[in-house]
């Protein structure tokens, strides 16, 4: 109830529409899928993972950071970063274990992007249980540690001479593909209510400057009170 009322509190201090704006998209937002991007290196890539997972309603997008920290590149997110929930693992002997690790216990199958004879294109990999999609590094791609966490090889299938894609566009294809699939195959998808008030609660402290100061005379009683 807390969250309720608190979200009740701040939502006074928005507009209609954008009361609406936020009710639809977390009614869209998922963390069925998941993104995991590791050791990116070129900042506009890390971005443009960010805006693709925002447009496909992908809520949370995983930065593992053993030999490349992450940067944002405000032009290429588009202020997508904004709206999602960015997790960053750079405190680790082995960053991608930490990661990996901590998925798994939450219930995610683990699936990275490599060629190979047991690739599986993105209509094809299983979905009867979360997923998280790793990314590799531009130059060498997946690390040892995280072929070992892989459920799963994923491939998207290609017809011409180059044979791979940028990474950042790699991860467009395969969320819009995967999105697609747990939206229409009876599976589900959506956060709970619960998290939905936990977001919104997050989108409206960034969209009403004296968030904090409303937020204090709330928790001290002062305000959201019946």
């Amino acid at each position: 109830m807390r969250n309720a009322d608190l979200y009740r509190m701040l939502s006074e201090h928005l507009t209609p529409h954008k009361q609406e704006i936020f009710a639809r998209i977390a009614s869209n937002r998922t963390r069925y899928i998941t993104v995991v991007a590791e050791d990116i290196y070129q900042a506009h890539n890390s971005s443009a993972i960010l805006r693709s997972a925002e447009c496909w309603g992908v809520q949370d997008v995983h930065f593992i950071e053993n030999e490349n920290s992450f940067h944002l590149r405000r032009r290429v997110a588009k202020g997508a970063d904004d709206w999602l929930t960015l997790h960053r693992y750079n405190d680790q002997g082995n960053n991608t274990e930490s990661c990996l690790a901590g998925l798994r216990q939450k219930g995610y199958a683990i699936a990275i992007t490599e060629l190979g004879s047991e690739a599986l294109s993105p209509s094809d990999v299983p979905l009867d249980k979360p997923l998280a999609v790793l990314m590799g590094t531009e130059l060498t791609g997946v690390s040892e540690t995280a072929k070992k966490y892989a459920d799963y090889r994923l491939v998207i299938p290609m017809y011409g001479f180059t044979e791979s894609l940028n990474v950042s566009v790699a991860s467009a294809v395969l969320m819009q593909e995967l999105i697609s699939r747990v939206r229409h195959e009876g599976i589900q998808w959506q956060l709970t209510e619960d998290e939905k008030l936990e977001i919104m609660i997050r989108w409206a402290r960034k969209s009403i400057r004296w968030s904090d100061y409303l937020i204090q005379m709330f928790e001290s009683g002062e305000l959201g009170k019946e």
